[in-house]
C-alpha cells in the first residue's frame, strides 16, 4: 500500500474510484441484465465468466478475479507497475458491482437483438470511462493495452473486436446456436464504435491546408474570424517546381465554413484541402499530457 499511496494523490485517488464505480454500473448492467438472459457471450473475461456460469453456475465476478490471474502475470512487464496497481483497483470494483448490486436490478427479457445492442451500449459506455483515466477492467483488457503498446497504430477498439471474436465464438458453441455467434458480433462491434467514437471523437475536428500565395493574409482573417491561428509549411509544386506556401490550420468542426468563407475572402483561387483529425492536442485544444 506504501507504494500506492506514492503513486496516487488524494483527488486522482478520488476521481479514479468514481469513475470505476460508474463505469463497473454501465459495463455490468450490459453484461448482467442484458447479456445473460439473451444467452449469448459478449466481451472478453466476462464473456468467458458468462458461459462459466452457464455450464457450472459459477458468480461472474469472482470467476473473472481468477480469470486475470494469469493474465496480469503475462502481461506485468509491458503494463508496468503503477498501470497494473491502477487497473487492479478497477478489477475489483467492477467484479463486486458484477456479483453484488446489480444482480439487484432488473433484468431485460425481450427482444435478443435489442439486448446485444443495449448489451453493446453499455460495455462500451463503461470500458471508456475507465479507458479514460488510463487504467483497465482486467482481462483482456490487460492484453490489449499490451497489444497497443507494441502497435500503436490499432485503435483500442480493433484490438477488443479481434479478441472479442474468439470468445463470441467460443460462447456459440457453448450455447449451440448460431444466434448467439451473431448477437456477440453485434454487441462487440457496438461496443468497439461507441469506444472509438467517444475516446477519439471528443477530441475529433478538422485539419485544413491552404495553398496560397497569400499566406500571411489568409492566416490573419482565418484568426480574425475564428481565432485559430496557423502553420506555415513549405511545399513545392510538382508540374511548375515553383515553391509554394501551405497554411495549416486545426479547428473544431463547426469553424470549418468560417474558415472556409475567410480563405474564400482573401483568394478565391486556393487550393484547399479539409480532412478530419482523430484528436488534436495542444493550445486551443486539450492538454497533451490530460487524462480527459
Amino acid at each position: 500500500m506504501k507504494v500506492f499511496r506514492q503513486e496516487y494523490s488524494p483527488k486522482e485517488l478520488g476521481i479514479d474510484l468514481l469513475c470505476d464505480i460508474a463505469g463497473a454500473f454501465l459495463f455490468n448492467i450490459g453484461i448482467y441484465n442484458f447479456a445473460l438472459n439473451a444467452e449469448f457471450a459478449p466481451v472478453g473475461v466476462s464473456g468467458i465468466a458468462l458461459i462459466l456460469r452457464h455450464l457450472f453456475g459459477l458468480p461472474m465476478g469472482i470467476m473473472t478475479i481468477i480469470l486475470n490471474i494469469p493474465i496480469v502475470l503475462v502481461s506485468y512487464k509491458l503494463l508496468g507497475r503503477r498501470f497494473l496497481l491502477r487497473s487492479m483497483k478497477s478489477m475489483v470494483i467492477f467484479a463486486l458491482v458484477l456479483d453484488y448490486i446489480v444482480p439487484y436490478l432488473p433484468v431485460y427479457n425481450g427482444n435478443p437483438l435489442y439486448a446485444s445492442a443495449c448489451t453493446g451500449i453499455f460495455t462500451g459506455l463503461g470500458l471508456t470511462i475507465v479507458y479514460l483515466r488510463n487504467c483497465s477492467t482486467g482481462g483482456t483488457d490487460f492484453l490489449v493495452m499490451a497489444i497497443r503498446k507494441i502497435f500503436p497504430h490499432f485503435t483500442i477498439g480493433q484490438i477488443s473486436l479481434v479478441i472479442d471474436a474468439i470468445v463470441i465464438l467460443l460462447g456459440g458453441l457453448v450455447f449451440r446456436n448460431v444466434d448467439a455467434v451473431i448477437l456477440g458480433l453485434l454487441s462487440s462491434i457496438v461496443t468497439t464504435m461507441a469506444i472509438d467514437k467517444i475516446m477519439y471523437g471528443l477530441g475529433a475536428g478538422k485539419l485544413v491546408f491552404v495553398v496560397t500565395d497569400h499566406e500571411h493574409e489568409v492566416a490573419l482573417r482565418i484568426e480574425e474570424a475564428t481565432g485559430r491561428g496557423c502553420t506555415f509549411l513549405h511545399g513545392q509544386g510538382s508540374f511548375s517546381l515553383d515553391d509554394k506556401k501551405i497554411v495549416m490550420c486545426a479547428c473544431n468542426n463547426s469553424q470549418v465554413v468560417p474558415i472556409r468563407r475567410a480563405i474564400h475572402e482573401v483568394d478565391s483561387g486556393a487550393f484547399l484541402i479539409i480532412t478530419d483529425s482523430n484528436e488534436v492536442y495542444g493550445e486551443g485544444f486539450k492538454e497533451i499530457g490530460g487524462q480527459w
